[in-house]
């Protein structure tokens, strides 16, 4: 009878260890795309601003900010078209290496600012009723 056990607990240690030796598959959380678990969106940022300096490879503008004057330097990937200086400039930009890199520069529509007359008397209509 003793050694019957002795026999069975052998078996079982023996195919246990079998067990924990053979490979594992992989899990599948690991087969999952990595172009995919990598991706990392950029934050992509927008100035409005005058021209104060444009070349082949820079445009330097300013911009106000909570009544604070900011002068703004990004880099162009290419040069821009139809830009002059004292234009008025929307551009839209990502932070790259430290640098700020303007991928678009537009024209933009400075807001008319048309006086309006708010108060304007309203006739007398007592007047107007009575014949």
């Amino acid at each position: 009878m003793k050694k019957a056990l002795v026999y069975t607990v052998g078996a079982a240690v023996l195919l246990s260890a079998i067990a924990f030796a053979a490979d594992k598959p992989a899990s599948n959380a690991a087969k999952a795309d990595p172009a995919k678990a990598n991706t990392v969106k950029i934050a992509k940022m927008n100035a409005t601003g005058k021209v104060i300096e444009i070349s082949e490879k820079a445009i330097i503008i300013e911009r106000t900010v909570k009544d604070k004057v900011e002068t703004m330097t990004f880099v162009l990937d290419k040069p821009t078209e139809n830009i002059a200086v004292s234009d008025a400039v929307k551009i839209s930009y990502i932070e790259k290496d430290g640098s700020l890199v303007a991928s678009r520069v537009a024209k933009a529509n400075p807001r008319k600012l048309e006086k309006k007359d708010t108060f304007k008397p309203a006739a007398d209509k007592s007047a107007t009723n009575k014949k």
